[in-house]
């Protein structure tokens, strides 16, 4: 696994038994009733929903802006983002705000469930279809006890947005 801001790895903490394998600190959400989860460390915080701005000619999968204590933030919807079917928001849904690649950006997720630690050791690399998203943007698949957790690569996820999202910042 990549090392480095949005990937998957934390250097400080290792597994109790022996100190050999390394501990993954996640932070789990859904989205269209998957399980997925990416690197606290690339978390900068978690929001219910804001009043979106969207800026026109917008790429489809980014709903607008925030304005965030001052600094104007993109807000992009992972649904739309991985093709899957829209949803109206509720409750529940919340805005996660990253830092990838020197960039601050917010994702709309159906829910936040919690801050979870999983030995690396049983992080098994990105299969061909782990799920309905491009394996392209999958780190790794967690195997739980009770269910299957996909780690995202925030880099490779948001890479080709870059360019558009920081010219819509500036016209925002």
């Amino acid at each position: 696994m990549e090392t480095g801001q949005g990937s998957i790895h934390n250097d400080d903490a290792m597994q109790a038994e022996g100190g050999t394998s390394q501990q993954l600190q996640l932070v789990t959400f859904e989205v269209c009733g998957e399980e997925f989860a990416v690197d606290i460390l690339a978390v900068r915080e978690i929001n219910r929903m804001l009043e979106l701005t969207r800026v026109p000619q917008s790429p489809p999968e980014v709903e607008g802006v925030i304005n965030l204590r001052g600094k104007i933030i993109p807000v992009i919807d992972l649904r739309k983002r991985f093709g899957m079917d829209a949803s109206k928001r509720d409750e529940h849904s919340r805005i996660v705000v990253i830092e990838v690649a020197s960039r601050v950006i917010g994702f709309i997720v159906d829910r936040v469930h919690e801050v979870l630690r999983i030995p690396s050791s049983i992080v098994d690399g990105a299969p061909q279809m782990a799920c309905s998203i491009d394996s392209d943007f999958i780190a790794g698949v967690g195997k739980l006890d009770d269910r299957l957790l996909i780690l995202l690569d925030l880099e490779r996820l948001f890479a080709n947005d870059t360019e558009q999202i920081d010219a819509m910042a500036q016209a925002a």
